[in-house]
């Protein structure tokens, strides 16, 4: 059985979000409640069984059909795709708990799309082939277009067509960028190719980086990178919380491609064509971060401020891209584990806030008092320190890390002020947002129901990451070390990802 588990984290969602469309599970909405949490928990510990067993034992490789890379369909779990994988299932059943308390019958489908959106994630991070990232993309994002929109609503609609229309440019470019990759290296598998790359001729070279550059685009969209972060706002802002927090891996997963291709293609061993994505990255990583400042300071309530705040993290792990250093990967990888938790948190924070607080929502105006001031305002300052960086949480040892993972004067120079400011930024943001919503308002009394269990739960589940990733720092880093060396070189691994090619 251990030889297979590196295709559960891909197979359980998906067989589980067909069998949720079928009797008996499609029957009730209880059954499909307990169909569904039983799928995403099951899906939760293979990904941490996997996690384990690539720790221990090191790569894992999955070759379908047992057609040998780089001619075959393979699957990669290493410490990296398995970190991922783990913290998108775990989201995954975060979001369905808090769905369960009533979000799960304003449309149908729903638990059925979480679960292909959770393959279609997990399958773009253990994919060893950009082929098939595009195809795993693709169903993600056909599943987040019909969760975007679920529960109807005029606003939900004009932000899913505009999200749509970009991804469908998005898909495009990037079949143009794997054409042209193909046709120069005559492969798709990302370790064949990271072998292929230095030897091109010149003609070749010029095309190869034309491809690199073009995923850097396409990547960037999925990511939110400035100039292409503009849907991403009123997107995540309209969408239901469930949705919204499980939206909050999506960036990272265009995070995650960047680090795939610019770091083991078109990194170190690439030859003239090492590290092409730098010169780009460093000025478009600050002016991501300054755009979501920017954007956080304006925002008039606390859902559009969370969303900024996804693309002010958005800019500070592309600053972790550009050091191109294992010190650098290894923080952003902490951080990125961090702020996807405390964001998706603050998502379902924000919607009870907005239910407790009547026709105000969640906007920064006077308003009647929320119905449990101690609850929603504990779980919105634990997630509001946790963001901003402020010790003891986890947001501040991520920062650190970064900090000390610039190596030398110019690095420190571009670095540290951009994610120093943004963190004080955030600090103003959330300070403001916080006095608005919990200390401005009427001697009304809130005739909201309380925050359900579930909701609870759900929240309890992913603000728990603030503190355990302190406390857990030591392993935790140790570990995110080691997936930055795994990534970084790769000419050590290559015996194990090309068993059937040339190595």
């Amino acid at each position: 059985m251990s030889e297979h588990l590196p295709l559960l984290p891909i197979l359980l969602p998906l067989i589980g979000g067909l069998l949720l469309l079928l009797p008996p599970l499609a029957s009730t909405l209880e059954r499909q409640r307990f169909g569904a949490l039983s799928i995403a928990t099951l899906t939760l510990l293979s990904s941490i069984l996997l996690l384990q067993q690539s720790a221990a034992e090191g790569i894992q490789l999955y070759v379908l059909g047992d057609w040998q890379p780089p001619y075959g369909i393979v699957l990669v779990a290493d410490r990296l795709s398995t970190l991922l994988i783990t913290l998108t299932s775990l989201l995954g059943l975060a979001s369905l708990l808090y769905a369960c308390a009533g979000d799960d019958r304003t449309g149908a489908y729903f638990y059925p799309l979480v679960l292909l959106q959770v393959m279609g994630i997990n399958g773009a991070f253990l994919t060893g082939d950009i082929f098939n990232l595009f195809v795993f993309f693709e169903v993600l994002l056909i599943a987040s277009y019909a969760l975007l929109i679920h529960g109807g609503g005029k606003q939900k609609t004009q932000a899913g067509f505009h999200y749509v229309a970009l991804n469908l440019v998005g898909s495009s470019l990037f079949l143009f960028a794997l054409g042209i990759l193909y046709g120069t290296l005559g492969t798709l598998n990302i370790a064949d190719m990271s072998t292929k790359v230095a030897a091109l001729s010149e003609g070749e070279k010029v095309l190869a980086k034309a491809g690199g550059l073009l995923l850097l685009a396409v990547f960037g969209l999925k990511a939110a990178m400035l100039p292409l972060h503009f849907w991403l706002t009123r997107t995540y802002a309209s969408a239901s919380a469930p949705v919204a927090a499980l939206f909050a891996i999506m960036t990272k997963v265009g995070i995650y491609s960047i680090y795939r291709v610019h770091t083991v293609i078109f990194g170190a061993n690439a030859g003239d064509l090492a590290f092409i994505a730098q010169p780009w990255i460093w000025p478009l990583a600050l002016l991501t971060l300054l755009a979501g400042s920017i954007g956080a300071l304006a925002s008039p309530n606390l859902r559009e401020l969370t969303a900024n705040l996804v693309i002010v993290s958005v800019g500070t792990l592309l600053i972790s891209v550009a050091l191109q250093n294992e010190e650098a990967t290894s923080a952003g990888l902490f951080y990125l584990v961090h702020s996807t938790l405390v964001c998706a948190a603050l998502f379902m924070v924000a919607d009870l806030i907005s239910h407790q607080r009547g026709k105000a929502g969640d906007r920064f105006v006077m308003s009647r008092k929320v119905r449990q001031p101690i609850l929603l305002g504990s779980m919105f300052l634990i997630a509001a320190l946790a963001v901003a960086g402020i010790p003891p949480f986890s947001g501040f040892v991520g920062k650190v890390l970064l900090l000390q993972a610039a190596q030398n004067a110019a690095e420190m120079f571009w670095a540290w002020p951009g994610i120093l400011l943004s963190s004080l930024v955030t600090i103003i943001a959330l300070s403001r947002s916080g006095t608005t919503l919990f200390w401005r308002r009427s001697n009304d009394k809130s005739q909201a129901d309380p925050a359900s269990r579930w909701q609870v739960a759900a929240i309890v589940l992913l603000l728990l990451g603030a503190p355990l990733l302190v406390v857990l720092g030591g392993p935790i880093t140790e570990y995110t070390a080691a997936a930055a060396q795994q990534l970084h070189q790769v000419p050590d691994s290559l015996h194990l990802l090309l068993p059937g090619g040339e190595s």
